[in-house]
């Protein structure tokens, strides 16, 4: 593509992507964990209670949302000064017969006493993250390594009693280096990171400019129907692609466009490749849906 044709398709992206964020960019405009999370007014009880429902958010929004809700139920209405005082073999009790998905009782107990842990070695679980993390990097997929890594050092036994060979809060954890999208973590920290009317900012240590975007099938979806991404396999590669062609848009807040992309994807309003093509997409003319043609084999 001549260089003036990629300049004024970059701007005519830019233009509409920019209009569907101001779209998406106010409370309550769609079905989301964050708005449990705003509930909070305190920047400790935002911090735990972003890093639980981010952990959880993966399913059906509905779902979801509940098993948020039923953690939440256990924990209080002060969840930070909750986990200061958090104790497995104690409290772990409270959490019998919650379930999201494969995710046991005891993994979110688990996650709470690793959470604990955090927050007695650091202070906050921004405190525990920026132990290690390299301000001068691109991107924060090296201090996403170091944090996973550190988090399962840390004990297990307490909320386990014996420790499962790959115990389910592993899935908490994942890493850039093992190919992992870290689609939760890199939620979690959009949530703190980030401010608007959406996003938080309760972190003021780490740059928005850093941030990589939560890759869900729904992102993944509108992406490669905006060119955003050559990768075809999910993952940190294509995770970290996307972002840059949104950084290309945006370098001082790449991320900005995740909520409006996500949410645009969740309503089917994305095309890519469906009979439907770009009929019911607000980004009707910078996408490229790629219209199924033909009748399917039969299987």
């Amino acid at each position: 593509m001549p260089i003036a044709d990629c300049r004024l398709r970059r701007a005519d992206l830019k233009s509409a992507l920019d209009r569907l964020y101001a779209d998406f960019n106010y409370p309550d405009s769609a079905a989301d964990p964050i708005h449990i999370v705003r509930r909070f007014r305190r920047d400790d009880d935002r911090e735990a209670v972003g890093f639980v429902a981010a952990a959880l958010a993966f399913g059906r929004v509905t779902s979801v949302l509940q098993s948020i809700e039923r953690v939440l139920a256990v924990i209080g209405p002060q969840p930070a000064a909750y986990l200061r005082r958090f104790d497995p073999r104690r409290d772990g009790p409270a959490f019998r017969g919650i379930v999201h998905r494969w995710t046991r009782d005891e993994d979110i107990v688990a996650l709470l006493w690793l959470m604990r842990q955090m927050i007695d070695r650091a202070g906050s679980i921004e405190g525990f993250f920026l132990d290690q993390h390299d301000r001068s990097a691109r991107d924060v997929g090296g201090a996403l390594d170091r944090f996973s890594t550190r988090a399962m050092a840390l004990d297990l036994k307490a909320a386990y009693g014996r420790v499962p060979k790959r115990a389910g809060v592993c899935y908490f954890f994942p890493r850039p280096s093992a190919g992992s999208a870290c689609k939760r973590l890199n939620l979690f920290l959009r949530w703190m990171v980030r401010r608007d009317a959406l996003d938080l900012g309760v972190w003021r240590r780490v740059s928005p400019a850093t941030l990589i975007v939560p890759l869900d099938t729904h992102v993944i979806r509108v992406g490669r129907c905006l060119r955003l991404t050559e990768y075809t396999t999910p993952g940190w590669r294509m995770a970290r692609d996307i972002t840059a062609s949104l950084r290309d848009l945006d370098p001082d807040d790449p991320v900005k466009y995740d909520y409006a992309l996500c949410h645009l994807g969740m309503m089917n309003a994305c095309g890519f490749q469906r009979t439907q093509g770009d009929t019911q997409c607000p980004l009707r003319g910078v996408c490229r849906p790629r219209r199924r043609t033909g009748t399917a084999r039969p299987r």
